[in-house]
């Protein structure tokens, strides 16, 4: 139970709280014109309580008088074991403190509030007894999913997010992309490519400095802290072993991990290590790929390929080929442009691999490959040949190779490929 004072303390130290400079994200939340909580979804440390405090500041440039919001931190040490009656107290206390505000709409921020059981039910309760719009945010995609499809009965708009994407990088390094560029500008333009394929963490684009000292602690203390504590995990070791073995594959079978731990005389449960998969999907650090299929069965039958949130947690891991970083860059930027690994988001392997496909109002809209270096002919042949051998067997015939920093339309065996520098294309 929190005390009354510490509510107190809370919400005045709230307004006299200083809003810190911020980068503009390219989400932008909608003002909503019915009663719908906003809830903000996205891993640890990727931006969520900036957008939130973004989301406040908006509100005071249009005047709003910042007694008629309240921001509350449900990590601060404070709230350590804060329930759902203490939310109920807390708004009271707002209340209480803020007479004047039974009158007016208020604004309410709750941070990381998977932290409070049962809070769907306050948040239900007070939209619909007062005037006022809620905003929530967590780092558990299914238990939010899950308690806002539940508690709240759809009664929701849901914005996630994710580390800096390219654009929002390039606005954070205050470098502005134009029309036309000069060599010297063009130089710089790649330069902080290189550095954005390396980890684009808020944290570590500002102090680059300390970036593997802040990935270090991401992964060492926020993940495995997150997982452990969040889903009870009793075999840490194995959890360790499996995010490893994740990070250093480009395809990742548990029968085959399994195997792996058996001959190291390590005992877990095939169930166990799908549960430590689904947990770390579950902190939106880890995504898994599967290939298309028509038939859903065949598809989850295929090996998935393992993709990872931010760059920066398989740089500090050891992954250096350029390669693979532009492929989980792009795989990143389709996951903010909505695409969605269930329904719209596959990689396809018919002997010869294409790297995305993409699913648009129910049939195959794209091919992607991407390809760091073009120039060497059999790399370059081995790719076209799979995406046109795809786009038969698909009936697709967007074909795109996104390449370092080669821009093209060349024909290859009467089809009509794009080839499209990373960098351009991360900002299109």
């Amino acid at each position: 139970m929190i005390k009354r004072d510490t509510w107190i303390r809370i919400i005045k130290d709230f307004s006299e709280f200083k809003l810190p400079e911020m980068v503009e994200r390219d989400i932008k939340i909608s003002e909503l014109p019915i009663k719908r909580a906003v809830s903000i979804i996205g891993p640890r440390r990727a931006g969520k309580t900036y957008l939130m405090f973004h989301e406040i500041r908006v509100l005071l440039e249009k005047n709003t008088e910042k007694s008629r919001l309240l921001y509350i931190n449900l990590e601060s040490d404070l709230l350590i074991g804060c329930e759902l009656s203490d939310l109920r107290t807390m708004f009271e206390l707002f209340y209480e403190i803020y007479p004047e505000n039974k009158n007016k709409k208020v604004y309410l921020f709750l941070d990381e509030i998977q932290l409070v059981a049962g809070w769907e039910k306050f948040v239900r309760a007070v939209m619909d007894t007062e005037n006022l719009q809620v905003y929530v945010s967590g780092s558990s995609s299914k238990l939010l999913s899950k308690e806002i499809a539940t508690g709240l009965r759809g009664r929701t708009i849901t914005y996630y997010v994710y580390p800096f994407s390219f654009r929002e990088y390039l606005r954070a390094k205050e470098f502005k992309i134009e029309d036309y560029l000069s060599s010297s500008r063009k130089a710089l333009l790649l330069n902080l490519l290189n550095k954005f394929l390396n980890g684009s963490y808020p944290e570590v684009v500002f102090f680059e400095e300390e970036k593997e000292k802040i990935l270090k602690e991401i992964m060492d203390v926020t993940i495995y802290r997150d997982v452990v504590e969040r889903f009870k995990v009793k075999n840490i070791k194995v959890l360790k072993l499996l995010l490893k073995n994740l990070i250093a594959s480009t395809y990742f079978s548990v029968h085959g991990f399994y195997n792996y731990l058996k001959s190291m005389g390590i005992k877990v449960s095939k169930n166990t290590l799908y549960s430590y998969v689904d947990n770390f999907s579950d902190a939106m650090v880890l995504f898994t790929l599967r290939s298309y299929s028509e038939s859903y069965k065949k598809k989850e039958q295929t090996i998935p390929k393992p993709y990872f949130v931010d760059n920066g947690l398989l740089v500090v891991n050891g992954i250096e080929s350029k390669g693979r970083l532009m492929e989980n860059a792009v795989f990143m930027e389709l996951i903010r442009g909505g695409f969605s690994t269930d329904t719209s988001l596959f990689y396809f392997d018919s002997q010869k691999e294409v790297d995305f496909v993409l699913k648009e109002e129910g049939k195959i809209a794209r091919l992607i490959q991407v390809c760091y270096d073009i120039d060497d002919f059999k790399t370059k042949e081995r790719e076209l040949s799979a995406l046109v051998k795809a786009g038969v067997e698909l009936k697709c015939s967007d074909m795109l190779v996104i390449t370092y920093d080669y821009e093209n339309v060349e024909e290859y065996k009467g089809w009509e490929i794009k080839f499209s520098p990373l960098w351009k294309w991360l900002i299109s």
